[in-house]
């Protein structure tokens, strides 16, 4: 049971002022602009986008800002702000396969058909400090132009499939429309879609998490990571007057597919399986996880064992919501008075009846408590 906090409206306004100067910080170093956040923490907002289900990087840095660099925060800023748009309508499916690559990496084949493409990565740096940066060292500009990269480059998942050698993912019959996580209840069992939709937006330190118990012995799949493409794609809509769809921008993405052995059924050969991630921005090790968690959430639907964590859909799906998490573990702050003076009255009637402490201990502990 909650109480009503009477009396302090004053100090929640002062809390305000409190925040937005401590938000605000040293008023004799530059303010942080919206342009700086978006250029210079990239990674940041395209963490912020993807959990927040909303792809606009002005909005994501804005949030980043107010959040005082909080990204679970700015997460539920935007989020919440994104419950207040107007839908107008649904885009076209996007096709991977057309993505206009910066990147683009396979741990299957070393020849992949289109070549490897390293892009920005910090995988092959040491880990050191630069502290080159701290007196605000420029990076070297590229040179203009550069070689222009096929954006039509073979996935290797489809290369497997040609030889039949990983699992099919037919379009379903008739094309329904998919589930729509944001205007229907998540039910289980969770089709792969709504559990896709629900991965895309999760708190990615807990994908990892449950992508990495995967690994360690708690699931049955050995991984390999096939692709991990990031880039850039056109979104087209459908326009009804007009006959055909039409581009109404572009957007950065990163998508993954996790290829694992499988043994297959007495009605199937033995394949290879899959599991996907796809999400916005610059995200690879978001991406990664959600391919991983994918596959293991498919145990069941294969008919492999089922008990470990990242296997069981409700912990899986229910508990990656950070809004829905860092909302509920938050709640604590409120008053909870009520509920702690029932629970301090009973433990003191349970404890009389085996040697009660004395009346001054007792008047000791009620000044402790009291609000």
């Amino acid at each position: 049971m909650y109480v009503a906090v009477k009396g302090g409206e004053r100090a929640i306004l002062n809390s305000y002022r409190m925040l937005d100067d401590y938000r605000r910080g040293d008023r004799k170093v530059p303010e942080l602009s919206l342009e700086q956040i978006r250029g210079q923490m990239p990674l940041a907002v395209s963490r912020v986008m993807a959990e927040g289900s909303l792809y606009d990087p002005q909005l994501a840095a804005l949030a980043i800002k107010q959040a005082a660099g909080d990204l679970i925060e700015a997460v539920f800023l935007l989020r919440a702000y994104r419950t207040t748009l107007s839908r107008y309508g649904y885009t076209q499916p996007i096709d991977t396969g057309c993505m206009r690559l910066h990147r683009r990496i396979s741990s299957t084949f070393k020849d992949v058909p289109g070549g490897q493409i390293l892009g920005p990565t910090y995988d092959y740096t040491q880990r050191l400090l630069d502290f080159s940066l701290e007196a605000q060292r420029e990076a070297d500009a590229l040179p203009p132009g550069g070689e222009a990269l096929n954006s039509a480059m073979p996935r290797v998942t489809d290369l497997l499939a040609q030889d039949e050698l990983i699992d099919a993912e037919p379009v379903p019959e008739g094309d329904p429309e998919p589930f729509d996580l944001t205007r229907q209840p998540l039910d289980f069992p969770a089709t792969r879609a709504a559990r896709l939709q629900n991965l895309a937006r999760a708190d990615e330190g807990f994908l990892l998490s449950m992508g990495y118990s995967t690994q360690r012995g708690y699931g049955n799949t050995h991984p390999f990571a096939a692709e991990i493409r990031y880039g850039a794609l056109e979104v087209e809509m459908h326009i009804e007057e007009l006959g055909f769809s039409v581009a109404v921008g572009e957007i950065e993405v990163t998508e993954c597919q996790m290829v694992s052995q499988f043994a297959g059924t007495a009605d199937d050969g033995p394949k290879f399986t899959r599991g996907y991630g796809l999400t916005f921005g610059y995200g690879e090790r978001k991406a990664m996880s959600m391919a991983l968690v994918d596959r293991a959430l498919k145990a069941s639907d294969l008919g492999e064992r089922a008990d470990s964590p990242a296997n069981d859909h409700e912990f899986v799906l229910y508990h990656s919501d950070n809004v829905e998490a860092s909302g509920f573990v938050q709640h604590l702050k409120l008053p909870h008075y009520v509920d702690f003076q029932s629970n301090l009255e009973l433990l003191r009637r349970l404890r009389a009846e085996r040697g009660a402490p004395d009346a001054a201990h007792n008047k000791l502990m009620d000044e402790a408590v009291s609000p």
